[in-house]
C-alpha cells in the first residue's frame, strides 16, 4: 500500500491527477519521486514501476571503478561478495599425469560415471594407500603454499597461480582444473560462500575469511584437503564460526574407528554446531576420493532424521 504525501501530479501516463500516494518501496530504496492518485492507479503502474526498484537495487550494488562486472544482473546476492573478472584458464604440460576430464571438452569423467549410482566402497591394498599417501602430502605442502600468500590485497586469482605452480612443481595435475568445465586450479570460498567459490580478480579484503581447497592428482590418486584462512584483522564472530567448524571435523576425527556408521559422523557434527548456534549446511556431503575425484562414501556432516 502506499503511503500519504503532500500534493504532486500522479506519475501514471496521462493521468496528471494530483497523487495522494507514494510507493512504499521506493521509499525504502530512497527512490525519488513515485507518486500516484490512488491504489487503482498505482496497481495499474506496477508492471512498468517495478523496474524502477530493480534498477534502484542493481545501482545500490557495490561498483567501484576496480569492478565494473556484472555477469548476472538482477540476481539477488545473499551477502556483499560479488563476482570479479577471471583469467584466463591455466594449463598444464603434457609431462604431468591428468585425470580422465582434462581434456574433455565438457570435462566429463567418464570413470566417475561409470560408477554413478553404485554404494560399493574400494578397499585399497598397500601399494594403493601408499599412493594416497604421497598425494596427501603433496596437497599439503600446496596448501600451504597458498595459505602463506593469504593476505590484504592479494586476489584469489593470484592464489590459485600459487596453487596451480605449486602443483605442477610437484609433477601434480590440479584436480579441479577442467572438471566439469571448473576453470581454475582450487577453490577459493570467502565469506558467506559455502563452497566452490571461483578464484578472480577480487583483491582480499580485511576481515575476510576464506578457505581454500585444494586437490592434486598425482601418479594416479588424488589429494584433496581444505583451509579456512583468517586475511587481516577478522571480527570475533568470524573467529568464532571457524574454531566452531574445526571443533566438529576434529570431532568426526576422533570417531572414526572401524564399527562407526557414516551417520554417526554426522550426528556428532551437527550436535557440536547447534550447541554453538549454528546450523548445518544439507546440500553438500562429504564424499571417498582415490583414483576418482568423487566416489562411494558418501559422508553426510548433518544428522540423520
Amino acid at each position: 500500500m502506499a503511503a500519504s504525501v503532500g500534493t504532486r501530479l500522479c506519475e501514471t501516463p496521462a493521468c496528471n491527477k494530483e497523487a495522494k500516494l507514494q510507493c512504499p518501496t521506493c521509499i525504502k530504496l530512497g527512490v525519488e519521486g513515485s507518486f500516484f492518485c490512488s491504489q487503482e492507479c498505482f496497481k495499474g503502474s506496477w508492471n512498468e514501476h517495478k523496474k524502477i526498484h530493480k534498477k534502484a537495487k542493481a545501482d545500490s550494488q557495490p561498483n567501484d571503478v576496480s569492478n565494473s562486472y556484472h555477469p548476472w544482473p538482477g540476481y539477488s546476492f545473499t551477502g556483499k561478495l560479488r563476482p570479479y573478472p577471471q583469467s584466463a584458464m591455466r594449463t598444464v604440460g603434457d609431462h604431468i599425469a591428468r585425470p580422465d576430464y582434462a581434456d574433455h571438452p565438457d570435462g566429463v569423467s567418464h570413470s566417475e560415471r561409470s560408477m554413478r549410482g553404485s554404494t560399493n566402497i574400494k578397499v585399497l591394498n598397500d601399494e594403493e594407500i601408499e599412493g594416497m599417501r604421497v598425494a596427501g602430502k603433496l596437497a599439503r605442502e600446496v596448501l600451504d603454499a597458498a595459505a602463506a600468500a593469504i593476505a590484504v590485497g592479494v586476489t584469489t586469482d593470484e592464489i590459485d597461480r600459487i596453487v596451480h605452480e605449486a602443483s605442477v612443481d610437484r609433477e601434480c595435475y590440479p584436480s579441479p582444473l577442467n572438471y566439469y568445465n571448473f576453470p581454475k586450479s582450487c577453490c577459493t570460498s570467502i565469506n558467506e560462500v559455502i563452497c566452490h567459490g571461483i578464484p578472480d580478480m577480487r583483491p582480499l579484503e580485511n576481515g575476510d575469511i576464506c578457505n581454500v581447497d585444494v586437490t592434486v592428482y598425482h601418479r594416479g590418486y588424488h589429494g584433496d584437503l581444505n583451509e579456512t584462512l583468517f586475511v587481516g584483522e577478522v571480527e570475533e564472530s568470524s573467529k568464532k564460526l571457524v574454531k566452531v567448524t574445526w571443533e566438529c571435523l576434529q570431532k568426526a576425527m576422533q570417531l572414526v574407528k572401524p564399527g562407526i556408521r557414516y551417520r554417526e559422523v554426522g550426528d556428532v557434527i551437527q550436535k557440536h554446531a547447534q550447541a554453538h548456534g549454528y546450523s548445518v549446511v544439507r546440500s553438500y556431503c562429504g564424499h571417498g576420493i582415490h583414483q576418482l575425484f568423487h566416489t562411494a562414501p558418501s559422508v553426510p556432516h548433518y544428522a540423520s532424521k
